[in-house]
């Protein structure tokens, strides 16, 4: 089968390989679509980073580079594992990419996506989304019902939203504010829109800030370079600030504008991955008792996500720029990704 594989920075090719074998207690997926990941272009750019380089196995699988890339993915069960029950072959389904040790202390106190040998299908072994096949342990696999399997692509990232949001403590009524409009911060946007949350975006790209309005997942859109955001939120707020706000761009004048629009005793949640320190300005966090939380990836939270979908108070199709076969993943996808960011938010491959 074709699959998509990571041998080392800008070094991805389309190659020929084994089609995975089924095992007990694990389902064989056909893959339909697979989403192109901010996590992915780093790899490409900058990696390796959560792929384990030649001669350093990931701990729990055992691969090393090359591997199959890809871990936002839908497909339908194509084969069922001895022992497999809850899910049936033609079922629709998205996957958890996760691999985890189930012993350390994270893993017991049931925080498995803070497991200390944790690793993503997809980037650290296990093959992945950017393939034909996939065989995945069934403990994984979410069905999706009748979620458009392009649209199901996006379970994954919409559940790392869901996940930051849960984080927050927000809940219907509040008011957020979420800087950055990229995918991330737009599926966070979605995901606090659903939950009845006023929701005010920042963001300096004119391609984000119109995705953010015509998609309804914003309230307000401010553009910081033609406003003071500070003011603005207070404007918006009645001069208390926000419940909380979402740093999901990975830009230190974002995490620190964050700080400045939350009211005192808020609540700042980091989304996004750093690729190098930030600088924190602790006195704002000191004089308004500030609570700044990390979030990573989910913990049980793809059923939810996909009830939002389901329910209608999430709609995904606004988010898809792009649809491509996987031989064009690295001209079609990533170069357009990385070089002409304004005009896309999300790509989807079809392997």
């Amino acid at each position: 089968m074709k699959a998509a594989r990571f041998h080392g920075q800008r070094d991805i090719r389309i190659e020929e390989v084994p089609e995975p074998e089924l095992r007990p207690g694990a389902v064989k997926i056909a893959v339909a679509w697979c989403g192109i990941c901010g996590t992915d272009l780093h790899e490409f750019l900058e990696g390796p980073i959560f792929i384990p380089p030649p001669g350093h196995p990931h701990p729990l699988t055992g691969e090393a580079a090359p591997v199959t890339m890809g871990h936002e993915f839908s497909g339908t069960v194509e084969q069922l594992g001895e022992g497999v029950s809850g899910l049936s072959v033609g079922d629709n389904v998205v996957v958890e990419p996760y691999f985890v040790c189930d012993e350390c202390g994270p893993c017991r106190a049931g925080n498995y996506n803070l497991c200390t040998r944790m690793g993503f299908i997809g980037l650290g072994g296990g093959g992945g989304g950017l393939s034909e096949k996939i065989v995945v342990d069934s403990r994984w696999v979410h069905p999706v019902g009748s979620i458009p399997l392009e649209e199901a692509a996006l379970i994954e990232p919409l559940s790392v939203a869901y996940h930051a949001v849960s984080r927050s403590g927000l809940g219907a009524g509040n008011i957020a504010v979420v800087g950055g409009a990229g995918p991330i911060g737009l599926l966070t946007s979605a995901v606090l829109k659903g939950l009845g949350i006023t929701t005010i975006v920042t963001e300096l790209s004119a391609a984000r800030k119109e995705k953010a309005a015509s998609s309804g997942v914003a309230d307000h859109v401010i553009d910081p370079s033609q406003e003071d955001v500070k003011a603005r939120v207070l404007e918006l707020t009645a001069g208390e600030g926000a419940d909380a706000a979402l740093e999901c761009a990975g830009v230190n004048a974002v995490l620190d504008s964050m700080l400045d629009v939350v009211r005192p005793a808020g609540v700042v949640v980091n989304v996004s991955i750093w690729g190098r320190p930030a600088t924190v300005d602790m006195q704002k966090i000191v004089l308004k008792e500030i609570d700044l939380r990390g979030t990573i990836a989910y913990k049980g939270d793809h059923a939810a996500a996909i009830k939002l979908v389901q329910d209608g108070k999430v709609y995904l199709k606004p988010f898809i720029t792009g649809r491509i076969p996987l031989d064009d993943l690295v001209d079609k996808g990533f170069d357009t990704l990385i070089n002409h960011n304004d005009t896309a938010v999300k790509i989807i491959v079809h392997p």
